[in-house]
C-alpha cells in the first residue's frame, strides 16, 4: 500500500474542500495510509470527517496572514502554502515520509517538495488555473499577478502527475498553460454515496420551518459574487408572474451556503442578497442559511423538490451530483461542467443564464409531478451509473498505485 499526504490550504467548506476529503477517503478505504496537511482547520466549519476522526488532520501554518490590509490574499495564500511544503520538508520528513503528496489549487509548493530526499511522486488536481480565478483589475493587478500566473504554469508543469476534475477543466488548462507539454486525466468527483443512503436526518436537523405542502427550490453555493445566487433569486421573482395566487402561496426558495466571517466577500454579498430579496419583495418567501451542517443539506436536499444552480463556467459542480442522487431535477447554467453531468429535459434543465429561461423551467416543474419525478430518478440513475463512489475511488487507486511504483523504481 502507499502512503499519501494531501495538502490543501485551507480545509473549509466547498467544492474542492468536498473533492479532496472524498479522495481521501476513498484511497483510505483502498488501504493506503493517508494524511492531511494544511494551513487551516476550523472544527466549526469543516467538513464531519475531518474533525470526528475520519481523517488525520495536521495544521501547519495558521498564525501566517491571510491577506494584508485586505488585499493581496493570493500572494498570502502562496506564501502559506510555501511554508507547509518546507515545513514538511525540513520537519515531518525525518520522521514520517510519504510515498505520494497530493496537492490542488496551489501549485507553488511543488518544487519545494521536489526537495525532500525521499524523492516523493506529486500528483497534482487543477480544479481550474488560478489566474483565470482572479477578479479582473487594472495595470497594477495585471502587473501584481504576472509573476503568480509564471510560477502557476511553471510549477504545475513539475508535477508527476496532473487530474482535472472535466472535459471542460481540461480544455481550459490546454488553453492556459500554453507552455507545458502536460496532458491532464479527467477524474470527474464523486459522491460519498454511502453518507446519503445511510445517514438519517431527525428533527433536531431541521434548520428551518417549511409547511408540508411547501414547493421547495433549493439553492445551494458559497456566498460568492462569481456563483450568481442574484440569479436564483431574480428567476425566483419571475415565476411569481407565471403562477396563480393559490401556486405562489405555495412555493418557497432556500438559498444555503459556505459562509466565513473571515472572508470579505461572503460577508458582503450575503447582505447584498438579503437587500436584493426585500427590492424584489420576496422576504417572506425566501430563506438564507450560513454553512449548513453536513445533516442540515442533507435534510435540506430530501425535503426540496427542485435544484436551482446559477454559475456560469463552472468548473465541474458537485452540487447537481448531489441533488440528482437524491432524485432532484437540477436546473443549472448550460455551460461547463454541468454540461457533462446533467442531460438538458431527462435529469433537469439546462439553460441561459438569465431570470425568464429559469423561471420557464422551474414552472414546469411546478405543475407536473409526473415530470418531478421522473426527471427525478432518471438522475440518480445517472450518478449511479457514472459519477459513482465506487469508480471514482477505482480510478484513483489505479493512479496513485502507477505513481507510487514509478517512485519504487527510480529510487
Amino acid at each position: 500500500m502507499v502512503k499519501i499526504l494531501f495538502v490543501h490550504p485551507d480545509l473549509g467548506i466547498g467544492g474542492a474542500e468536498r473533492l479532496v476529503v472524498d479522495a481521501a477517503l476513498a484511497l483510505q478505504n483502498k488501504g493506503h495510509t493517508v494524511r492531511m496537511l494544511t494551513n487551516h482547520h476550523d472544527p466549526n466549519h469543516c467538513f464531519e470527517e475531518t474533525k470526528d476522526g475520519t481523517l488525520d488532520v495536521m495544521t501547519v501554518g495558521d498564525f501566517l496572514p491571510r491577506n494584508i490590509f485586505g488585499k493581496f490574499y493570493a500572494v498570502c495564500a502562496y506564501f502559506r502554502m510555501v511554508y507547509a511544503a518546507f515545513y514538511y520538508v525540513f520537519c515531518m520528513s525525518k520522521h514520517e515520509q510519504y510515498d505520494l503528496i497530493f496537492i490542488d489549487l496551489i501549485s507553488l509548493g511543488i518544487p519545494i517538495f521536489r526537495l525532500a530526499q525521499h524523492n516523493p511522486k506529486i500528483l497534482f488536481y487543477c480544479h481550474f488555473p488560478d489566474q483565470l480565478l482572479a477578479k479582473p483589475g487594472g495595470s497594477l493587478k495585471q502587473l501584481y499577478r504576472w509573476p503568480l500566473n509564471y510560477l502557476e504554469e511553471k510549477t504545475t508543469g513539475q508535477a508527476d502527475g496532473v487530474l482535472v476534475n472535466s472535459k471542460f477543466t481540461s480544455r481550459v488548462f490546454k488553453e492556459t498553460f500554453k507552455t507545458l507539454d502536460v496532458i491532464p486525466e479527467v477524474l470527474y468527483p464523486s459522491l460519498n454515496t454511502e453518507y446519503f443512503d445511510n445517514t438519517e436526518t431527525q428533527d433536531s436537523d431541521t434548520p428551518i420551518n417549511i409547511p408540508n405542502d411547501a414547493f421547495v427550490f433549493f439553492s445551494i453555493n458559497r456566498y460568492e459574487r462569481k456563483k450568481n445566487l442574484g440569479l436564483a433569486l431574480y428567476a425566483f421573482k419571475q415565476l411569481e408572474a407565471y403562477l396563480t395566487k393559490a401556486e405562489w402561496e405555495k412555493v418557497y426558495l432556500i438559498v444555503a451556503g459556505g459562509y466565513d466571517t473571515r472572508v470579505l466577500e461572503n460577508v458582503e454579498h450575503y447582505e447584498e442578497l438579503e437587500y436584493l430579496c426585500e427590492e424584489l419583495s420576496l422576504s417572506s418567501k425566501v430563506t438564507f442559511l450560513l454553512s449548513p451542517s453536513d445533516r442540515e443539506k442533507l435534510w435540506l436536499l430530501k425535503r426540496s423538490q427542485v435544484l436551482i444552480y446559477t454559475p456560469s463556467n463552472e468548473h465541474f459542480g458537485i452540487v447537481p451530483l448531489e441533488g440528482m442522487y437524491m432524485h432532484k431535477p437540477v436546473i443549472a447554467v448550460n455551460s461547463g461542467g454541468p454540461t457533462e453531468t446533467i442531460i438538458d429535459e431527462q435529469t433537469g434543465y439546462l439553460c441561459d443564464a438569465n431570470a425568464k429561461e429559469f423561471a420557464k423551467a422551474m414552472l414546469k416543474l411546478v405543475r407536473s409531478t409526473k415530470l418531478l419525478e421522473r426527471m427525478g430518478d432518471m438522475g440518480h440513475k445517472r450518478v449511479q451509473q457514472r459519477f459513482s463512489f465506487e469508480a471514482f475511488s477505482e480510478k484513483l487507486d489505479s493512479i496513485v498505485k502507477n505513481l507510487a511504483q514509478n517512485t519504487r523504481k527510480d529510487k
